[in-house]
């Protein structure tokens, strides 16, 4: 490879998601939402509602060249004590940037943070048709518990969603 090349050439890194992100965050999120395959979701959150919402940990940006290629996080499933340790995973991968492994990489880091949080089960709601979301949560030991027929409307028309979940080996 030439020097030329070389210089080109960038490292992905996966840092912590911050208020800084959340701007191109966003981004990401709202291209989410205009592909109406990754969430029901019609307007991206604000950061506080989306803050709010999310752990403070396990929430991380795939950064190359200052650039966010991507976010997730993870969010309580219930307030309620006993689920304490149950989260759902939200991955979103720039579309530009699909087919890179970004968001594999960006899983393993949700994965592990997870679990050093007392997180032993992650959840997962995926529309059938997002076969690369699927594909990426099966490579990561998720399992399909179920299909929700007809749960939502989107656009005036009835979507499925199928239930994926990971338990964590370390709470067995």
């Amino acid at each position: 490879m030439s020097h030329r090349a070389q210089s080109r050439c960038f490292i992905m890194k996966i840092e912590k998601l911050t208020r800084n992100n959340w701007r191109e965050v966003a981004k990401i999120y709202q291209d989410g939402i205009d592909t109406k395959e990754a969430t029901f979701r019609t307007e991206t959150p604000t950061w506080k509602d989306w803050n709010e919402t999310h752990h403070l940990h396990s929430r991380f940006v795939a950064m190359e060249n200052e650039e966010v290629l991507g976010w997730c996080a993870i969010s309580p499933v219930s307030k309620r004590e006993a689920y304490i340790g149950v989260a759902e995973v939200s991955v979103y991968v720039a579309v530009k940037y699909l087919g890179r492994g970004i968001g594999g990489k960006m899983m393993h880091a949700l994965i592990k943070s997870s679990e050093e949080n007392g997180i032993w089960t992650l959840y997962a709601s995926l529309f059938p048709e997002n076969i690369g979301s699927v594909n990426l949560h099966v490579k990561n030991g998720f399992r399909e518990i179920g299909i929700r027929e007809k749960i939502a409307k989107q656009d005036g028309i009835w979507r499925d969603t199928v239930l994926y979940e990971r338990r964590s080996k370390k709470y067995q």
